[in-house]
Protein backbone atom coordinates (compact mmCIF):
# COMPACT_ATOMS: atom_id res chain seq x y z
CA UNK A 1 0.00 0.00 0.00
CA UNK A 2 1.15 3.60 -1.14
CA UNK A 3 2.71 5.90 1.40
CA UNK A 4 -0.02 8.37 2.10
CA UNK A 5 1.64 11.98 1.74
CA UNK A 6 1.57 13.61 5.01
CA UNK A 7 1.34 17.49 4.98
CA UNK A 8 1.86 20.02 7.61
CA UNK A 9 0.92 23.74 7.82
CA UNK A 10 2.07 26.70 10.35
CA UNK A 11 -0.15 28.10 12.72
CA UNK A 12 0.00 31.92 13.53
CA UNK A 13 -1.49 34.03 15.80
CA UNK A 14 -3.44 37.37 15.30
CA UNK A 15 0.09 39.62 15.18
CA UNK A 16 1.61 37.33 12.31
CA UNK A 17 3.72 35.29 14.37
CA UNK A 18 4.03 31.55 13.57
CA UNK A 19 3.72 29.52 17.03
CA UNK A 20 2.99 26.03 16.00
CA UNK A 21 2.18 23.49 12.94
CA UNK A 22 -1.02 21.39 12.05
CA UNK A 23 -1.40 17.94 10.43
CA UNK A 24 -3.60 17.38 8.05
CA UNK A 25 -4.48 14.14 6.59
CA UNK A 26 -3.21 13.56 3.30
CA UNK A 27 -5.88 11.13 1.97
CA UNK A 28 -8.43 14.39 2.46
CA UNK A 29 -6.49 17.04 1.85
CA UNK A 30 -4.10 15.76 -0.68
CA UNK A 31 -6.18 13.99 -3.41
CA UNK A 32 -6.27 14.14 -6.81
CA UNK A 33 -8.26 16.62 -8.91
CA UNK A 34 -10.41 15.50 -11.79
CA UNK A 35 -11.98 18.31 -13.40
CA UNK A 36 -15.16 16.70 -14.59
CA UNK A 37 -16.22 15.98 -10.81
CA UNK A 38 -14.68 19.89 -10.18
CA UNK A 39 -17.11 20.94 -13.08
CA UNK A 40 -20.00 19.31 -12.54
CA UNK A 41 -20.04 21.12 -8.97
CA UNK A 42 -19.54 24.33 -9.96
CA UNK A 43 -22.42 24.33 -12.56
CA UNK A 44 -24.74 22.42 -10.10
CA UNK A 45 -23.99 25.44 -7.71
CA UNK A 46 -24.79 28.07 -10.29
CA UNK A 47 -27.60 26.76 -11.68
CA UNK A 48 -29.27 26.35 -8.97
CA UNK A 49 -28.22 29.72 -8.16
CA UNK A 50 -30.06 30.70 -10.97
CA UNK A 51 -33.70 32.64 -10.72
CA UNK A 52 -36.12 32.38 -13.53
CA UNK A 53 -36.45 35.59 -13.77
CA UNK A 54 -37.34 36.27 -17.80
CA UNK A 55 -40.97 36.05 -18.40
CA UNK A 56 -42.81 36.41 -21.73
CA UNK A 57 -46.60 36.80 -22.41
CA UNK A 58 -48.68 34.37 -23.86
CA UNK A 59 -51.65 34.98 -26.61
CA UNK A 60 -53.59 34.28 -23.34
CA UNK A 61 -52.01 37.11 -21.10
CA UNK A 62 -52.03 40.41 -23.40
CA UNK A 63 -54.66 42.32 -23.36
CA UNK A 64 -57.15 43.60 -25.23
CA UNK A 65 -57.95 41.62 -28.70
CA UNK A 66 -61.01 40.32 -27.58
CA UNK A 67 -62.96 41.58 -31.00
CA UNK A 68 -62.05 39.91 -34.37
CA UNK A 69 -60.02 42.59 -36.41
CA UNK A 70 -62.04 42.28 -39.11
CA UNK A 71 -64.96 40.22 -40.77
CA UNK A 72 -64.31 37.00 -41.98
CA UNK A 73 -64.00 37.65 -45.67
CA UNK A 74 -64.51 40.29 -48.28
CA UNK A 75 -61.24 42.59 -47.16
CA UNK A 76 -58.83 41.05 -49.29
CA UNK A 77 -56.87 40.93 -45.81
CA UNK A 78 -55.51 37.48 -44.18
CA UNK A 79 -58.50 36.10 -41.82
CA UNK A 80 -57.43 37.17 -38.26
CA UNK A 81 -59.26 35.89 -34.64
CA UNK A 82 -57.64 38.60 -32.21
CA UNK A 83 -54.73 40.85 -32.33
CA UNK A 84 -53.58 38.80 -29.68
CA UNK A 85 -51.68 36.10 -32.19
CA UNK A 86 -48.59 35.54 -31.99
CA UNK A 87 -48.27 36.81 -35.73
CA UNK A 88 -49.53 39.98 -34.91
CA UNK A 89 -46.65 42.57 -33.13
CA UNK A 90 -48.03 43.28 -29.59
CA UNK A 91 -49.36 39.65 -29.85
CA UNK A 92 -48.40 36.98 -27.29
CA UNK A 93 -45.00 35.04 -27.60
CA UNK A 94 -44.94 31.25 -28.67
CA UNK A 95 -42.62 29.28 -26.71
CA UNK A 96 -41.21 32.62 -24.86
CA UNK A 97 -39.45 31.79 -21.04
CA UNK A 98 -41.34 31.43 -18.09
CA UNK A 99 -41.40 32.44 -14.65
CA UNK A 100 -42.27 28.43 -13.86
CA UNK A 101 -38.96 27.22 -15.34
CA UNK A 102 -36.93 25.49 -12.67
CA UNK A 103 -32.86 25.75 -13.52
CA UNK A 104 -31.60 23.48 -10.42
CA UNK A 105 -29.72 20.26 -11.05
CA UNK A 106 -28.71 17.26 -8.09
CA UNK A 107 -25.65 16.25 -7.25
CA UNK A 108 -25.37 13.73 -4.54
CA UNK A 109 -23.53 14.76 -1.19
CA UNK A 110 -20.35 12.23 -1.45
CA UNK A 111 -19.87 13.57 -5.22
CA UNK A 112 -20.11 17.41 -4.02
CA UNK A 113 -18.02 16.97 -1.08
CA UNK A 114 -15.12 14.67 -3.20
CA UNK A 115 -15.42 17.75 -5.73
CA UNK A 116 -15.40 20.37 -2.91
CA UNK A 117 -11.92 18.80 -1.45
CA UNK A 118 -10.40 18.54 -4.79
CA UNK A 119 -10.88 22.22 -5.02
CA UNK A 120 -9.94 22.71 -1.67
CA UNK A 121 -6.54 20.49 -2.14
CA UNK A 122 -5.62 22.55 -5.53
CA UNK A 123 -6.04 25.86 -2.97
CA UNK A 124 -3.95 24.72 -0.41
CA UNK A 125 -0.98 26.65 -0.67
CA UNK A 126 -3.11 29.79 0.06
CA UNK A 127 -4.36 28.68 2.99
CA UNK A 128 -3.76 30.63 6.08
CA UNK A 129 -4.37 29.08 10.00
CA UNK A 130 -4.78 31.33 12.71
CA UNK A 131 -4.91 30.04 16.26
CA UNK A 132 -7.69 32.57 17.20
CA UNK A 133 -9.53 36.32 16.49
CA UNK A 134 -9.86 38.61 19.22
CA UNK A 135 -11.60 42.11 18.58
CA UNK A 136 -11.81 44.19 21.87
CA UNK A 137 -13.92 46.75 19.58
CA UNK A 138 -16.19 46.16 16.53
CA UNK A 139 -14.46 48.98 14.00
CA UNK A 140 -13.01 47.91 11.01
CA UNK A 141 -9.92 49.68 11.31
CA UNK A 142 -9.21 46.70 14.56
CA UNK A 143 -9.76 44.48 11.75
CA UNK A 144 -7.31 46.33 9.58
CA UNK A 145 -4.63 46.02 11.89
CA UNK A 146 -4.93 42.04 12.35
CA UNK A 147 -4.81 41.58 8.60
CA UNK A 148 -2.47 43.66 7.77
CA UNK A 149 0.07 41.84 10.48
CA UNK A 150 -0.94 38.21 8.38
CA UNK A 151 1.08 37.16 5.88
CA UNK A 152 -2.24 37.33 3.57
CA UNK A 153 -1.92 37.35 -0.47
CA UNK A 154 -2.02 41.05 -1.60
CA UNK A 155 -4.87 41.82 -3.34
CA UNK A 156 -6.68 38.38 -3.29
CA UNK A 157 -10.04 38.16 -2.05
CA UNK A 158 -10.13 36.25 0.89
CA UNK A 159 -12.64 33.84 2.42
CA UNK A 160 -12.27 34.53 6.27
CA UNK A 161 -14.12 31.78 8.49
CA UNK A 162 -14.03 32.48 11.95
CA UNK A 163 -16.11 31.66 15.16
CA UNK A 164 -18.22 34.61 14.30
CA UNK A 165 -18.08 36.42 17.27
CA UNK A 166 -20.45 39.82 17.44
CA UNK A 167 -17.04 42.47 17.60
CA UNK A 168 -15.15 40.24 14.72
CA UNK A 169 -18.47 40.08 12.53
CA UNK A 170 -18.79 43.92 12.88
CA UNK A 171 -15.13 44.73 12.36
CA UNK A 172 -14.65 42.58 9.49
CA UNK A 173 -17.87 42.46 7.46
CA UNK A 174 -17.58 46.12 6.15
CA UNK A 175 -14.13 45.00 4.21
CA UNK A 176 -14.72 44.32 0.49
CA UNK A 177 -12.13 41.65 -0.22
CA UNK A 178 -13.22 39.90 2.92
CA UNK A 179 -16.51 37.57 2.46
CA UNK A 180 -17.36 35.93 5.76
CA UNK A 181 -18.44 32.85 6.57
CA UNK A 182 -19.16 29.56 8.42
CA UNK A 183 -17.73 26.45 7.45
CA UNK A 184 -21.20 24.95 6.90
CA UNK A 185 -21.64 26.89 3.79
CA UNK A 186 -18.61 26.71 2.24
CA UNK A 187 -19.70 25.61 -1.25
CA UNK A 188 -16.86 24.76 -4.57
CA UNK A 189 -17.05 28.11 -6.38
CA UNK A 190 -16.00 30.61 -3.17
CA UNK A 191 -13.35 28.09 -2.80
CA UNK A 192 -12.49 27.98 -6.44
CA UNK A 193 -12.46 31.61 -6.50
CA UNK A 194 -8.82 33.17 -6.53
CA UNK A 195 -7.71 34.45 -2.85
CA UNK A 196 -6.30 33.26 0.57
CA UNK A 197 -8.64 30.77 2.95
CA UNK A 198 -8.26 32.25 5.97
CA UNK A 199 -9.66 29.54 9.15
CA UNK A 200 -9.42 30.50 13.02
CA UNK A 201 -7.74 27.22 14.29
CA UNK A 202 -11.12 25.71 15.98
CA UNK A 203 -13.30 26.23 12.34
CA UNK A 204 -10.89 24.84 10.71
CA UNK A 205 -10.58 22.11 12.59
CA UNK A 206 -14.81 21.36 12.32
CA UNK A 207 -14.22 21.83 8.22
CA UNK A 208 -12.02 19.10 8.60
CA UNK A 209 -14.61 17.00 11.00
CA UNK A 210 -17.36 17.66 8.32
CA UNK A 211 -15.69 15.95 5.16
CA UNK A 212 -13.19 13.37 6.21
CA UNK A 213 -15.43 10.29 6.34
CA UNK A 214 -12.97 8.11 7.79
CA UNK A 215 -12.66 10.06 11.18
Amino acid sequence: MAETKKITIPVYNQLGEKISTMSLKGEVFAVEVHETAVFDAINVYLANMRQATSKTKKRDEVSGGGKKPWRQKGTGNARAGSSRSPIWVGGGVTFGPTSQRNYSKRMNNKERQQALMMIFAAHLENLLIIDKIEVKEPKTQKALEILNKLPLLEGEITLFCDRGSKNSTLAFRNLPYLKLMSVKNIDALKIGEKGQLLFEQSEFKAFTEIYDHDK
